[in-house]
């Protein structure tokens, strides 16, 4: 009887350590603060550096939000926007911490290292760089060269700021929206006669996108786009745009 009493304790202690893993994995992370911070402070990528350093404290208070929680705990999609949205919050913050006066983020690095490889980040109990969120967890783990439209490098080469979180319930259609966007944004990419003019995104991060620039565009272009590239497929030849890297905001 005490065996089966044993056993029965045994099971019932498994079942709420797996309970709890599970809920942990399966429940959202709340970006409820990283929204509240941002809520009318980007327009079309073009975002409010000074209505921004006014709520300085609810970024803060955001990033130590993520810093507290274990990321293992997650399940792939929660993975994934989390560090979308970790990338972009830290790139923010770096900004804010010399707001006014940078022109550019290029401009916060220094001549041994750049701002990229600046250890600010803290995720899962370590102190990182945007640079390894970017390189060793969001493009090796993931494997979506859409991530690429979703980081921000505070710059306005690149894809626009979103206004909104990431989340991982909605991520597949965020990301394919602002990958859409950007594909058919003619500031940043653009089809001249049998030339397509593209983002230096393109050349930096061939490789993710499985070195067929064209096909990724023919994927996501927008109808008039994707009938011209049919048209002239092979006879297109590709040009990579230079990358503006002066500072995204107003």
């Amino acid at each position: 009887m005490k065996n089966l009493r044993f056993t029965f304790r045994v099971i019932s202690f498994v079942a709420i350590v797996l309970f709890t893993v599970n809920s942990t994995a399966s429940s959202g992370v709340d970006h409820g603060l990283l929204e509240e911070f941002l809520d009318g402070a980007v327009t079309d990528g073009e975002v409010d550096y000074s209505s921004l350093k006014k709520r300085t404290a609810l970024l803060e208070k955001y990033l130590d939000s993520l810093a507290a929680i274990d990321s293992n705990g997650l399940d792939s999609q929660e993975q994934f926007a989390f560090f979308i949205n970790a990338y972009n919050g830290w790139t923010i913050k770096l900004i804010l911490d010399n707001y006014p006066g940078v022109g550019s983020i290029k401009e916060l690095g220094s001549l041994f290292r750049s701002p990229w490889k600046k250890k600010i980040c803290r995720i899962d109990g370590k102190l990182v760089s945007l640079d390894h969120i970017e390189h060793e967890i969001l493009r090796p783990r993931f494997k979506d060269p859409r991530v690429h439209f979703a980081v921000n490098c505070a710059s306005k080469g690149c894809p626009p700021l979103k206004s909104t979180p990431y989340t991982g319930s909605e991520l597949d259609q965020q990301l394919n929206e602002v990958t859409i966007s950007f594909i058919n944004d003619r500031k940043h990419n653009h089809l001249e006669k049998n030339t397509l003019h593209v983002s230096s995104i393109f050349k930096w991060f061939s490789k993710d996108f499985n070195n067929d620039i064209l096909s990724f565009f023919l994927r996501y272009g927008d109808n008039e786009l994707k009938a011209q590239l049919e048209e002239r497929k092979s006879r297109i030849s590709i040009d990579y745009l230079d990358y503006d890297w002066s500072l995204n905001g107003k």
